[in-house]
């Protein structure tokens, strides 16, 4: 695989050559292979009244990496028809969305895989690529939980029904950490079958289905039909109505380990919100096994960081908005940037997280209808570690920065 200034040089090569002499699959392929490169999520490819916008969602944030050159509408045409043969769409479609995957051979690496969504827009049709990361690699020590809440979740996984929640807004590595479960359930005993929209991770030995809500495969009937094709463990790509969630409540109820997301802003959030979908409370109290929450926050770059020693007065600022932070908390650390990290100061992602272990009292205050509130005070009270109390942890450890833990606090 070829170093990431290589690769920017071959594609601004390519992109300053005249239409006639530029390679369009060439293009796509190295556009691809950058973004897995430099770990970009997703690359943007985005028609202008000026020309066409490429961009790299690189850590969470987007980077116009190739903003002095010009990609003209033609050459756009060109590269939208190319991904749409790739990804197996129709190419005499202009005027309406469409969704397709498709794979680009890197060499010296395989395959990586590619999730498509291309739409009309006023300037042209607009392409988002999100470049699948892979999970093989990753196990639970991998995630960067801390020891007594890997623990909890070991624990969770031993049990043979109940349901395990990872909660959080979209892009917060919730399906990375329920694959990453999966694959610790994975084994020839067990029958693991997933219900996803769409499919992220191909993971070998399970059953994945892919809801298509035009041939009526929904969430809900998806999941009837599944508890008919006698599974273990289910996975549902997340519960976002009534139905999926009184039926997932079931199939934990009746001997399954259900594993899915909930769109929420921490864990303690997570009853309520099944209580708002409908799900009696004691059902929810008798069901759920743990509920994580979690955001990624960028990791400082280990090359550049720079020890950051807060005065009295900053300590007493930081303090007041983030009361995790003790009065002799004061040394910390902050980006600079290098030619390792691309002058960001950051290189790569990490989560804090937040595991909530439904015991006596946390089950009390769901049967009773609690608020999150007092869930979370109840949990903190029995040991839980909050998101942002685990982030100070990693920004005192160096590993993040104290910006990066506002950051997610103001989201």
């Amino acid at each position: 695989m070829r170093d990431i200034k290589s690769l920017r040089s071959f594609i601004e090569t390519q992109l300053v050559q005249p239409f006639e002499k530029i390679s369009v699959i060439n293009l796509v392929d190295l556009l691809v292979e950058y973004a897995y490169s430099t770990k970009a999520s997703d690359i943007h490819i985005e028609p202008t009244k000026k020309g066409t916008r490429l961009r790299f969602r690189i850590d969470g944030l987007l980077q116009d990496v190739f903003q002095k050159l010009v990609i003209s509408e033609e050459l756009n045409q060109e590269v939208i028809s190319r991904i749409k043969v790739l990804s197996g769409l129709r190419t005499d479609e202009h005027f309406l969305p469409q969704d397709g995957r498709l794979k680009v051979k890197i060499e010296d690496f395989g395959d990586v895989d590619v999730r498509v969504s291309v739409m009309p827009t006023y300037y042209g049709e607009n392409a988002i690529m999100r470049v699948l990361a892979e999970t093989q690699n990753f196990g639970l020590e991998d995630l960067g939980f801390q020891d007594v809440d890997l623990k909890k979740i070991e624990a969770a996984i031993d049990k043979p029904y109940g349901m395990i929640l990872a909660n959080g807004p979209t892009g917060s590595g919730k399906t990375t950490t329920l694959y990453t479960i999966l694959k610790r359930l994975n084994s020839s005993t067990a029958s693991i079958i997933t219900i996803e929209d769409p499919i992220e991770y191909s993971l070998e030995g399970t059953t994945q289905i892919q809801i298509n809500e035009t041939a009526g495969l929904t969430f809900a009937n998806g999941l009837r039909s599944i508890l008919r094709q006698d599974p273990n463990v289910i996975m549902v790509g997340e519960i976002r109505d009534t139905e999926t969630a009184g039926i997932s409540v079931q199939a934990a109820l009746t001997g399954h380990l259900v594993l899915s997301t909930l769109h929420t802003n921490d864990a303690a959030t997570t009853f309520p919100r099944l209580m708002d979908m409908g799900v009696p409370p004691f059902l929810v109290a008798s069901t759920v096994n743990i509920a994580i929450g979690q955001r990624l926050v960028r990791t400082l770059c280990q090359k550049c960081k720079i020890k950051k020693v807060l005065s009295v007065s900053e300590a007493k600022s930081v303090a007041e908005l983030i009361p995790e932070i003790g009065e002799s908390d004061r040394v910390f650390y902050a980006p600079k940037g290098c030619d390792e990290c691309g002058n960001t100061g950051y290189r790569g992602r990490m989560g804090i997280r937040e595991v909530l272990e439904v015991n006596d009292e946390v089950r009390q205050l769901i049967m009773t209808r609690g608020n999150a509130g007092q869930i979370k005070e109840a949990a903190v009270k029995n040991g839980m570690t909050t998101m942002i109390k685990d982030g100070v942890e990693k920004a005192l450890k160096g590993q993040t920065s104290i910006e990066e833990i506002l950051r997610i606090i103001h989201e």
